[in-house]
């Protein structure tokens, strides 16, 4: 069966298949619907880019959801903010739960939208034994989802305290309902390019290839067809 990770935007995509590369795993074009895409090892994971914010994002999951062979799960691939003080540039974050933080109700009451992940993915990833460089940690958490660049210390304490959030992104949450509509297992993985702060603009263009090699180490440990290229060694 057939995982799909599905990427947001155009720079986290190439650096994905770029650092894919590296790693000596090539692709094979794969044409779902109207997306080009890419498989690897032998159709057991294919890779869609899912554009930018949550509507974008869910409608392109569900065409590749509508199009593609029966997939076994979807993985929202890509870098995040961090909003806790515990997490540091370069780590991956494995969303226990993607929480939709800009989910205003303010004619009703009503919590905001939860979205747990898949528990078989999430065991599977727990069992999974993947080795980061720079002392890259791998945490399990919250994720919170919005469509709203995070660049302030208060706005990161004010997410993280009414979502109990430790990373931030925007897609997530639309990758979630699709899923959620089609009955399809998903889960969020996301690696902190940035700690969602007054340098997050600069920090996050400058760390998504360093980001996206992270990610590619988790899918490639995650799939484990041989054994990924060792970490370089860093002075």
């Amino acid at each position: 069966m057939t995982i799909a990770c599905i990427i947001p935007t155009d720079s986290e995509f190439d650096s994905f298949v770029n650092a894919m590369r590296e790693l000596e795993y090539r692709p094979i074009p794969a044409k779902v619907g109207r997306l080009n895409c890419l498989s690897y090892w032998n159709g057991s994971l294919l890779v869609a880019q899912g554009g930018l914010g949550k509507v974008d994002f869910a409608i392109r999951t569900l065409h590749v959801l509508e199009n593609a062979p029966p997939l076994a799960g979807v993985i929202c691939l890509g870098t995040c903010g961090s909003l806790s003080p515990d997490l540091a540039i370069g780590d991956v974050v494995i969303a226990t739960e993607t929480i939709e933080h800009d989910f205003n109700r303010k004619l009703t009451e009503g919590p905001i939208p939860k979205f747990d992940s898949d528990p078989a993915l999430l065991s599977r990833l727990h069992s999974t034994d993947i080795a980061l460089p720079n002392n890259a940690s791998i945490i399990f958490g919250p994720i919170a989802s919005g469509d709203e660049g995070i660049d302030s210390s208060a706005r990161s304490r004010e997410l993280m305290n009414r979502t109990g959030g430790i990373a931030v992104a925007w897609e997530g949450a639309g990758g979630a309902k699709a899923c959620a509509f089609t009955n399809v297992p998903y889960i969020e993985i996301r690696c902190v390019s940035d700690l969602a702060d007054e340098n997050a603009m600069t920090d996050f263009r400058q760390n998504i290839p360093a980001a996206m090699m992270n990610l590619a180490r988790i899918v490639a440990g995650f799939h484990n067809p041989s054994p990924p290229v060792e970490p370089p060694e860093t002075n």
